[in-house]
């Protein structure tokens, strides 16, 4: 499964961890995918979409 949200585009973002001594090592941030059913074309449809999408589709009453 891919990680990345279909309606935002966001993807995953990379940096480095960084330790007490400030060595750094690779690391990777996820984006926040749950699953949730969303109406579409009036048809439900369940879609792993970002939190933050979710949010703001809510706040505009476009989910129920």
């Amino acid at each position: 499964m891919s990680k990345y949200c279909p309606i935002t585009g966001k993807g995953p973002l990379s940096g480095n961890n960084r330790s007490h001594s400030l060595r750094a090592t690779r690391r990777r941030w996820n984006v926040n995918l749950q699953k949730r059913k969303v109406e579409i074309d009036g048809k439900v449809v369940e879609i792993r979409m970002s939190n933050r999408a979710y949010r703001t589709l809510k706040k505009s009453k476009a989910v129920k």
